[in-house]
């Protein structure tokens, strides 16, 4: 059995002034299921397909009735069996679902709603038969569904407005911006094909039309000469994108705004505002403005081609002036950087060119304006006068007597067209050594000249000198002058050390270093010459001395074994100048006992400074004793601070006034208030009489000697509702327990007596009858003061 699919879709779509007509669909197509054959071994083999299934053609935007039949599907088994259709895929049972649908008898498929290109372009489903039993007849066929596209989108510009540029002076052809629009039909047919026009183009100056764009690609040029930032720095023009290859009838179409600035060249030259200027300044000033040049730039502000930069080209070959640019106003500000001296220059003639920081545009030639003349008065001022040599070196031996010339120290006036004189005075001289003629500048010593002393800085004196004119105002200028002293042999050497010691018995590495040291420089000092005396004789006979070099010698025992003990030993050093100076420097040598390592011991340093040995156990039993006395003052010092700590609470018994006096805490009582029993002051063995004895006077200031009262225990981890109970419990013990501090704060007073001779204190009272003299209160002193104030002498006021 042959299998035949038949299929017939023919769509046709026809545009015509935004009206569109449905397409013509022939009779509704029949769509076969491919047939299976049964071979001669009964096995089911698949037929080829004989034809190939077309795909479906569906415009966008249907305006129906929906559902819409699309085409038929059968399979010729039906005449036999029941069969029931079915289609899967998306747009069917996958979302977005129910877009198509089939009649599961019938097998018609439909489409249920308008479809949307721009959403999806195209659909692939699946149809499938089977019986009633759910059983596949035949094998599922694929179908194809393709949205045909319809002009429904217009073009849109991704931006309103675009900005570009272009320079100035542009040649027709250049390229200024690129424009373009997007349109979502189908950019293959004539729905998305777009094209470019320019609509209006503002300003119309110098022509209305300087720009042309592009009718496919989009891009914007130049047509005409004439481009002038000066007269026209920005055009607005208004593109138009339409769609249907650009046709107006039919096609959809949107616009955007083509901002295009004019950017500047460099085609204006500066110009300087006149031909000549001026100013002045005042001599030997810097960094002083003295003329201001004025410019004058079309091209853009703050630009490279608008900034102006100016040179001075000829009349200071010195370079004492600079032209800097005002970065605000463009203006240029001579100014000095190198100070100007009346007496050579009373003025300068510059001549000054000034350019742009940007070379001229091609073709452009720079302007005869561009230059000028600047003249620049110099001011005379009075200058201070000035020491043509400074610092002034001069040379002299040291020790040059008070009253000599050194020399002639002068200063200069600048200011040769001013008659005027020139004073002379001492700033500086630390030694006081100088003095200069106030008139002349001569420089004579007034004391003597010393190299050594501390105000000589490696062999240099120095003093500083003031020079004042008498211009107006007055002008000065300081010289300093630099004396170098040449050193003459005027000191004699000295030794070092001045004290050491050394061993009693002579060793053969024992000795004594000494230095020789001499203020002088060369060649008054070193290599020095170290001998002894001759007289004592006992100097040479106990020592000697020998050279290590030319500044250093030893100077050790000659004898064997010397004397503990103190000695002087005069030792002679001469120097090396011409004619050489000697010096006598005395010792002090401490010859004392020394142990195997050849250092001096204590007993012998002690020995060797003088005490004999009865003298140093004297000194060591006064330390003794000295030490003792402390220790025996510390120890009773502790002593007695333990005893306050251990005295009885009562006063001692040697101070114990208790049998007539009797401290009260509350006022009462009378004399015969003092019958009372002493044995209530004293520690009972017991209580059990005080508690049964009747109410009387009662004390107790020591603790007594019975049981203590038992208090409640607190546990561990009370629970807060028992702790008011633990506190109230603790309370009741402690004001029950008679062993509790304090022992002397109950003092009960309940008899006062009776019959007292003095009377009741209540029946004192103030009257105002009779007069008393109260004058003898100011004879009781300072104590009853208060009372004489109150009631002696003096009248009421």
């Amino acid at each position: 059995i042959h299998t035949y699919i038949h299929t017939y879709i023919h769509t046709y779509i026809q545009w015509g002034k935004k009206v569109v007509s449905q397409p013509s669909i022939a009779p509704p197509t029949v769509i076969m299921f491919p047939r299976q054959r049964e071979m001669s071994s009964k096995v089911l083999r698949r037929q080829k397909r004989d034809w190939v299934i077309p795909p479906i053609n569906v415009p966008e935007n249907s305006r129906g009735p929906f559902p819409q039949m699309l085409v038929s599907i059968r399979s010729d088994q039906d005449r036999n069996i029941s069969i029931r259709y079915s289609i899967t895929g998306v747009g069917a049972d996958q979302p977005p679902n129910e877009v198509f649908s089939i009649d599961p008898v019938a097998g018609k498929m439909f489409v249920t709603k308008p479809l949307d290109r721009e959403r999806r372009s195209s659909y692939h489903l699946r149809a499938h038969a089977v019986n009633m039993n759910g059983e596949r007849v035949e094998s599922p066929i694929d179908l194809y569904i393709y949205v045909i596209d319809m002009n429904d989108n217009r073009p849109e510009f991704k931006n309103q407005v675009y900005n570009g540029s272009v320079d100035e002076g542009s040649k027709p052809g250049t390229f200024v911006m690129h424009l373009a629009a997007f349109d979502n039909d189908d950019n293959t047919t004539a729905n998305g094909m777009v094209r470019y026009r320019i609509l209006s183009q503002t300003p119309h100056s110098p022509i209305p039309n300087m720009f042309t764009i592009n009718s496919e690609t989009g891009d914007i040029v130049t047509v005409a000469a004439g481009l002038d930032r000066e007269k026209v720095s920005q055009y607005s023009i208004i593109v138009q994108a339409t769609d249907m290859e650009g046709n107006l009838n039919f096609g959809l179409s949107n616009t955007a705004t083509a901002i295009i600035s004019v950017t500047d060249i460099n085609d204006n030259p500066p110009e300087l505002t006149s031909r000549t200027f001026s100013g002045e300044v005042p001599e030997n000033r810097v960094n002083v403005v003295v003329a201001n040049l004025t410019v004058i730039d079309r091209d853009q502000p703050h630009s490279p081609n608008w900034n102006a930069v100016y040179r001075i080209i000829s009349g200071d070959p010195i370079g004492h002036f600079t032209i800097i640019t005002d970065q605000h106003t463009n203006d240029g500000m001579v100014t000095v950087v190198k100070p100007v001296d009346f007496e050579q220059n009373r003025a300068f003639m510059l001549t000054v060119v000034v350019n742009n920081q940007a070379p001229l545009a091609s073709g452009i030639q720079s302007s005869l304006q561009s230059t000028s003349g600047v003249t620049i008065s110099v001011v005379d001022i009075n200058e201070p006068p000035y020491f043509p040599t400074n610092p002034k070196s001069i040379r002299f031996e040291e020790g040059v007597p008070a009253g000599t010339s050194l020399t002639t120290f002068s200063a200069s006036d600048p200011d040769r067209f001013m008659q005027q004189s020139i004073r002379y005075s001492k700033l500086a001289d630390p030694a006081d050594w100088l003095s200069i003629n106030n008139t002349n500048g001569q420089i004579i010593t007034t004391a003597t000249l010393d190299r050594e002393s501390i105000y000589v800085k490696n062999n240099i004196y120095e003093a500083t000198f003031l020079a004042v004119d008498n211009g107006s105002p007055m002008a000065s200028g300081t010289g300093t002058l630099q004396i170098y002293l040449i050193d003459v042999n005027d000191n004699a050497p000295s030794l070092l050390p001045r004290e050491s010691q050394i061993c009693e018995r002579i060793n053969r590495n024992a000795g004594i270093n000494i230095t020789a040291a001499d203020t002088d420089t060369d060649p008054n000092v070193g290599p020095f010459v170290f001998e002894l005396p001759t007289f004592p004789a006992s100097i040479r006979r106990n020592w000697t001395v020998s050279r290590l070099n030319g500044d250093y010698a030893r100077l050790s025992l000659r004898t064997q074994y010397l004397e503990p003990g103190v000695y002087e030993v005069p030792v002679i050093v001469t120097d090396s100048g011409n004619p050489p100076l000697s010096n006598r420097s005395i010792i002090k040598v401490k010859v004392c006992p020394c142990d195997e390592n050849g250092d001096c011991t204590l007993v012998g340093a002690v020995a060797a400074a003088g005490l004999g040995t009865g003298a140093i156990i004297a000194i060591l039993i006064c330390i003794i004793i000295l030490l003792s006395m402390v220790l025996v003052f510390v120890l009773w010092m502790k002593r007695r601070e333990k005893e306050r700590q251990t005295k009885q609470l009562l006063i001692d018994p040697e101070d114990d006034v208790r049998d007539n006096i009797l401290k009260y805490d509350e006022e009462g009582g009378g004399e015969e208030d003092q019958d009372y029993d002493l044995s209530q002051l004293q520690q009972p063995d017991s209580l059990e009489h005080i508690i049964s004895k009747p109410p009387g006077v009662r004390r107790v200031d020591e603790r007594p000697i019975i049981p203590e009262s038992q208090y409640p225990i607190r546990p561990v981890v009370p629970h807060p509702g028992d702790i008011g109970d633990f506190i109230n419990e603790g309370l009741r013990a402690a004001d029950n327990d008679p062993t509790a501090p304090p022992y002397d704060s109950l003092l009960v007073f309940d008899y006062e007596g009776s019959g007292s001779t003095v009377g009741s204190v209540s029946s004192l009272n103030s009257s105002s009858t009779g007069d008393q003299d109260y004058d003898y209160l100011n004879d009781w002193g300072p104590r009853f003061k208060k009372l004489a104030d109150m009631y002696g002498g003096g009248d009421d006021e």
